[in-house]
């Protein structure tokens, strides 16, 4: 059988926080790239190298979606990938899809969960932001028709690996990326980025 199916689809509708743009004190994201008018019509990730799964590439907003502020103000463009839930390291489908200040990832619509064309099953959710770490569900999520959420702020959602996710209050967030602004990215080890 084909894992990409035209005819197929399943939904996500992905919550997560990134670190660095998120205020406890608000319980939200700022939106500071969009208020300044810097955030691009089309996803960043395809011209960053990220390769295209299953049609990923490519989405495109529009100055009204980004015009929006308050709880759905758009904080950036992420890559939301479902991954092979027996091959968690094999990328089966990608999109790119608006993170609001709420935390909820939506496609380029502005409101409409993610839409992946593969069949129905189970699969790892994995996101990825260009400026931090990336995380995965710890476990493969049934994923249908009916769009399924994935709070990825909520302690309760176990992710793949030790302390993913950075902890500020009851939320978990992704962890912010080069923190230690040395030019390399290290999730583990000596000197790195989660323990500046």
């Amino acid at each position: 059988s084909k894992l990409i199916d035209a005819a197929a689809v399943v939904r996500v509708a992905p919550q997560l926080l990134l670190s660095g743009a998120y205020d406890a004190d608000a319980g939200a994201m700022r939106d500071d790239l969009r208020a300044s008018d810097l955030l691009p019509l089309t996803e960043p990730y395809t011209a960053l190298g990220y390769r295209r799964v299953a049609k990923g590439s490519a989405e495109q907003t529009t100055a009204t979606v980004l015009n929006v502020s308050g709880a759905n103000a758009v904080v950036d463009w992420v890559r939301v990938e479902l991954r092979s839930a027996l091959q968690p390291t094999m990328v089966v489908a990608s999109r790119h899809g608006l993170l609001q200040s709420d935390g909820d990832v939506v496609s380029a619509d502005g409101t409409s969960p993610l839409t992946f064309h593969v069949g129905p099953g189970n699969y790892f959710i994995a996101v990825r932001h260009r400026n931090h770490l990336g995380c995965m569900t710890a476990a493969s999520v049934p994923l249908t028709a009916t769009a399924a959420t994935v709070d990825l702020r909520a302690s309760t959602t176990a992710t793949w690996g030790t302390n993913a996710r950075e902890q500020i209050g009851t939320q978990r967030l992704l962890w912010a990326g080069n923190a230690s602004a040395d030019g390399v990215v290290l999730y583990s080890g000596n000197g790195n980025d989660r323990d500046v």
